[in-house]
Parts: structure tokens; C-alpha cells; sequence
């Protein structure tokens, strides 16, 4: 057999980097669909309603797809370092896709919000496999490159997705929100089964699913995300139903552990909490999907109640984070290359919980500029954040643990989210109650000032309630910083894969 020729070899070389551009381009799609997905519908919403009916229930649409994307979660990381990240992205891709072709195809809002489940079951895969891929594609070295350009799919999606939404409802029909997903899907798995060649590696042992264990994740992770999400806006905290529902949770929260402890390959290990790293990660991006919550979700209301800013504006002022994030996340490796993963984090989110903590000073009413540099700053600051800590410990896993690893991660940051939107909101109606001397909830008063039927007063205590907000998300973003502080070790034990 003769030897390859330096022409042969760079040929070669050429062909597989020809190869991981095109899985790259299939991953930035594949994550497209998923950042699209959590944006696009919201500007539909009247003409959905108005087609549909079903405005008592609509918020589901949300809810459905956010509870089954985070209890799928662990399932499809396990199942990755199982079979490998191919079949199952392919998978989750295709179930994306069904479920987007069933929403087109809804008749009422019930079979739209059962439909928007099957779309999340599949996007619990495009997540947590897209992110794991990332990390076996490229050395440590080269990993933030393909991260900051998951990252822009992210801030583009979280930009244009709303307006997206809005002119495919009034000048084409809602059904297109979900058929647009289309093409793109078709486009990702054709690259992905064109061009993914996922080495060979020889099982250890026969693989054997722990579906018992998936089952009991899923029914324990959809019953307690349930009664976060419902509670407080369904029925009242201390109610039947949602008493019923965490006794229900905690119960299978039980069942989760007994059977997990005696499973011999547990969709959930032990050695997920029993590493420091790992754990240390964990609780800290958990407390980031807590803290998002503060600007997501109160910053908008901010800006047209009190600000006085038209919806479009009011969007603007969110959005400037999205530009920040990706571009600090993109330079955060010349300084953990210098001071390692854990003080990189460190340094954005104390600088994180600065901003947060000074948003309440900001003057009453104010101006808009204001708020928008304090989100261009928050943006910087958890990209400086965020990335190191992913990257970091995707490293210290090898490709049998990273789809485990990087599934409890993102698992822990959702969860952070449906945590913090049932926290905050009880925190800004507990406030608003106090205020106005009333039980009005945040909803009511600020449809109230939409209508110019509420006084001064009423922007006053909206101000007051979205401060105490980001103080609680100041206060996340403290205990983060502890966390990795006290739990993380300062240099994480990296492998060289």
C-alpha cells in the first residue's frame, strides 16, 4: 500500500473541514429552529385567539412547549452518550418538524397546545444535543468560536422572531409561524445526514435504557413545572389543585431517586451532583435562568408603563442585551485562557448583580436611555458569564458523559426560568397589592394604564414592583457568585479530548 502524498493529506484535511462547516451550518439551523420556536409566536397571539378561540387557555401555548423541552431534557442527553448525538438529533429534529406540520393543521386551541407539546418533546433534543455536538466537533481551544456563533443564532432569533411573527400573521396566516419551520428543518437534516460522521467507538457493554427512569423524570419534571408555571395564575398558591400538584411532584421526586439509584445506567447519575464542578455549574446557571427572568419578562412592561415607550421601542430596550451577550461571550476566552473558568465568571456575574442591583435607582419616570445601557452592560456581563461555565465543563467530561453533562445544565437553567417567572410575578403582585391597597395583579393594572383609566399613582407602584423584581434578580446573581465561589473548584480538571 503506498503512503499518502502531502497533496493526498491536504486534500483530506480540506475535505473534513469542508465536512464540520456544514454540521456547523446544520447546527446553527437546527438551533434556529428552537430560538425561533420560544419567540416567534408571541406577536400572533390575537390572531390565533381570534381564529381558534380558547383566550382563557392560550397561555399554554408557551407553557406546553416549555415544560416538554425541559423534561425531555435529561432523557435525550442520556440517550446521546447512549447511541450517539446523530440518531437522536435526527430524531428530535423530526418530531420538531411533525409537531410543526400538526400546529399548522390545529382545528381548536386544545389540539394547537397538544401540538406545541409534540414540538417541544422534539426540542428538548435540538437543544441539549446542539450543544453537546458543539463540544466534540471542536478542541477546548476552538469551542468558543462555535459557541458565540450559537449564541448570535440566539440574540438574531430573539430579535427578529417577534417581527417575524407579526408580518407572517397579518399578511400571510398564522399557520406559516409553524410552516416556515419547515424548509429549514429539511435543510438541517439533510447536512446532518450528509455530513455527521460520528466515530466509532465500541460500547463498553450491551446499552440499556433506563426508561423508567426517563418515564418518571418526565411525569415528576412535567407535574412540578406545572404547578410553577399554573400556580398563582390558575388558582391561588395555597389551593387544592396546586397543593394537590407538588404533593404529586414530591412524591414522584421520590419515586425519581429510588429508581435512578437502582437503575444500572440512570438517565439522571449520581456523579452529576457528586462533582463539584458539575454541581457548582448546575445551581449556577440555574440562577441564571432565574435572574433572565427580571428583563425578559418585566423589562417591556417597565418600558411602556412607566417609560411611556411604544411596543416597538419597549422591544428595543430588551434587545440591545442580545447584541452585548454574544460579542463578550466571543472574547470571554482571552481572559479564562489567563485566569481560568471560574474567575471568568466570577468577574461577569458580580458584574451582573452590580447592574441588576442599580436598576432600582434609576430616577422615576426617567429616560429611556437609561435602562438601555444597563442592559448593554448586563448583556456583556453574562456573556462573560455564561460561556466560560459551559465550555468549562464540557471539558471536564469525556464524549461518554458530555450529552449527560451538558443535558443537566440546560435543565437547570429552564428550570431556573420557571422558577423565577412564578417567583417574580408573586414578588410584583405582592408589591402592587401593597401599593394600591389592592389584590389587582400586574396584568390588570397595566391594561388599566393602557386603557387611561389608572392614575399616576398606578405607574409609581409599577416602578416600585419591577425594582423590588430586579432586586431579587440581583440577589440570584449574588448567590451564583457564592456558589462558585465556595463549591467550584478554582481550576476545573480539564481533559485534553
Amino acid at each position: 500500500m503506498g503512503s499518502t502524498t502531502p497533496a493526498t493529506r491536504a486534500a483530506g484535511r480540506q475535505a473534513g473541514a469542508g465536512r464540520r462547516r456544514a454540521v456547523v451550518a446544520a447546527l446553527m439551523l437546527a438551533m434556529a429552529l428552537a430560538a425561533l420556536d420560544s419567540t416567534v409566536v408571541s406577536t400572533a397571539v390575537p390572531q390565533i385567539v381570534g381564529d381558534l378561540g380558547g383566550f382563557s387557555v392560550f397561555s399554554w401555548l408557551f407553557s406546553g412547549y416549555l415544560l416538554a423541552v425541559t423534561v425531555t431534557l435529561p432523557v435525550y442527553g442520556k440517550l446521546s452518550d447512549t447511541f450517539g448525538r446523530k440518531p437522536v438529533l435526527v430524531a428530535g429534529a423530526a418530531v420538531f418538524l411533525l409537531g410543526s406540520v400538526l400546529c399548522a393543521a390545529a382545528w381548536n386551541m386544545g389540539a394547537l397546545i397538544a401540538f406545541r407539546i409534540v414540538q417541544g418533546l422534539g426540542g428538548g433534543a435540538l437543544q441539549g444535543t446542539v450543544q453537546t455536538l458543539a463540544a466534540d466537533l471542536y478542541p477546548l481551544e476552538d469551542r468558543p468560536k462555535i459557541q458565540s456563533k450559537l449564541s448570535t443564532v440566539w440574540a438574531v432569533s430573539a430579535v427578529a422572531g417577534p417581527g417575524l411573527g407579526g408580518v407572517l400573521a397579518t399578511y400571510a396566516d398564522w399557520r406559516w409561524i409553524f410552516l416556515i419551520n419547515l424548509p429549514i428543518g429539511a435543510a438541517a437534516l439533510w447536512l446532518i445526514a450528509r455530513h455527521l460522521h460520528e466515530p466509532e467507538r465500541a460500547p463498553r457493554t450491551p446499552p440499556r435504557v433506563d426508561w423508567a427512569g426517563a418515564l418518571a423524570v418526565f411525569a415528576c419534571g412535567g407535574v412540578l413545572l406545572t404547578a410553577l408555571v399554573q400556580g398563582g395564575v390558575a388558582w391561588a398558591w395555597w389551593s387544592a389543585p396546586s397543593c394537590a400538584l407538588f404533593g404529586a411532584g414530591l412524591a414522584l421526586a421520590a419515586l425519581v431517586v429510588r429508581i435512578e439509584r437502582r437503575a444500572a445506567e440512570p438517565i439522571i447519575p449520581g456523579w452529576v451532583w457528586r462533582r463539584r464542578t458539575i454541581a457548582a455549574v448546575n445551581l449556577a446557571l440555574g440562577a441564571l435562568g432565574l435572574l433572565m427572568v427580571a428583563p425578559t419578562v418585566f423589562l417591556p412592561t417597565y418600558a411602556q408603563s412607566v417609560l411611556g415607550l411604544a411596543p416597538v421601542a419597549a422591544g428595543f430596550v430588551l434587545s440591545v442585551w442580545t447584541l452585548t451577550w454574544p460579542l463578550s461571550a466571543a472574547l470571554s476566552q482571552h481572559v479564562y485562557r489567563r485566569v481560568g473558568f471560574r474567575d471568568t465568571a466570577l468577574l461577569g456575574i458580580g458584574a451582573a448583580a452590580l447592574v441588576l442591583f442599580a436598576f432600582p435607582f434609576l430616577p422615576y419616570p426617567g429616560s429611556a436611555w437609561q435602562p438601555t445601557l444597563l442592559m448593554c452592560l448586563l448583556g456583556a456581563a453574562l456573556g462573560l458569564f455564561q460561556l466560560p461555565l459551559i465550555v468549562g465543563v464540557q471539558s471536564t467530561v469525556g464524549w461518554a458523559e458530555r450529552g449527560t453533562t451538558t443535558a443537566s445544565v440546560l435543565f437547570c437553567r429552564q428550570t431556573g426560568q420557571t422558577l423565577g417567572a412564578s417567583l417574580f410575578g408573586a414578588v410584583a403582585n405582592g408589591v402592587l397589592a401593597a401599593r394600591l391597597g389592592s389584590s389587582g395583579d400586574l396584568d390588570s393594572v397595566t391594561r388599566a394604564l393602557d386603557d387611561g383609566t389608572a392614575p399616576e399613582a398606578t405607574r409609581h407602584a409599577i416602578a416600585d414592583a419591577v425594582h423590588a423584581v430586579y432586586l431579587g434578580a440581583a440577589c440570584a446573581a449574588a448567590l451564583a457568585f457564592l456558589v462558585l465561589l465556595f463549591v467550584a473548584p478554582r481550576r476545573f480538571p480539564v481533559l485534553e479530548n
